[in-house]
């Protein structure tokens, strides 16, 4: 797909996601928001996956570690053919299979349940430490919040995977500033990001994370890495695409009621017409 097709894509996984929250009156936005350009990239053009065999022992592996941001991950394995579209509405309703956060025994294409901050990372690298002692070609990719690489877990896991040089295994930050206490430097700064994962032996690379252009070169340059794990270091803005909820906090962790979803899916639309 061209970077123009994959932006209007990922303009559609931001209308399901808005969807998906307001029919469940709760949920994380702001997030999900944030990470869907990256999402869009991953299962539309880097990834060898396939939604009619989502357990093909070759896949490439995807570990959302900032689990609270589910209905990016739903959004786009439904347009990516996984399961209808229409079931995003039924988020976490009881009886549906999309709960609050990824749950592998019950959801097409979720490789690992997480939700517990930090420790999706750690399930990441021991993925991509099985398919190097297996001598498997499958490449593993992790999403992780700004706000999440305060726990230390996920640093232990860092360690690790430079220890081991997994270059089979890139890690994404994405990297909007905000969590749900505020602004990440005034809760607890994990800066500078990149010199510490330098410091564990990733290769970085730090980017736009809205911009496809910068993605697709981004992913492009971590499939040449040898020798050494590669960190994405992706600047994002927390609610992008909704204009009230853009670069505010506010929106980490709650819905859109029936105004507001009505200019949500205004914005995007607008914003899909382009």
């Amino acid at each position: 797909m061209t970077n123009e097709e994959l932006m209007k894509k990922a303009n559609d996984i931001r209308i399901g996601i808005v969807d998906a929250v307001h029919a469940a009156k709760s949920g994380h936005p702001g997030g999900s928001l944030s990470v869907a350009d990256i999402m869009t990239y991953l299962y539309f053009e880097e990834m060898n996956i396939d939604p009619k065999n989502p357990a093909k022992e070759d896949r490439d592996r995807f570990v959302l570690s900032k689990g609270h941001c589910a209905p990016a991950l739903y959004s786009t394995l439904a347009h990516r053919g996984f399961f209808p579209v229409s079931d995003l509405t039924t988020l976490r309703k009881v009886g549906s299979y999309l709960q609050g956060h990824p749950d592998k025994k019950h959801i097409p294409g979720v490789d690992m349940s997480s939700g517990s901050l930090g420790q999706g990372f750690s399930a990441a690298v021991g993925m991509a430490l099985a398919g190097k002692m297996d001598n498997k070609n499958y490449r593993v990719y992790a999403v992780a919040g700004d706000g999440e690489i305060q726990e230390g877990q996920i640093w232990e896991a860092a360690m690790l995977a430079g220890a081991h040089n997994l270059d089979n295994l890139v890690l994404v930050v994405d990297n909007n500033g905000l969590q749900i206490d505020g602004k990440i430097e005034d809760v607890c700064s994990p800066y500078p990001i990149d010199e510490k994962l330098r410091a564990f032996n990733f290769e970085v690379i730090v980017i736009d994370g809205n911009n496809m252009e910068e993605i697709r070169n981004a992913f492009t340059k971590a499939r040449k890495t040898k020798g050494r794990p590669t960190a994405i270091v992706a600047h994002t803005v927390k609610g992008k695409g909704v204009s009230f909820m853009e670069n505010q906090a506010g929106w980490h962790g709650k819905a859109p009621n029936d105004d507001e979803y009505k200019i949500a899916i205004s914005d995007l639309q607008k914003e899909g017409a382009r």
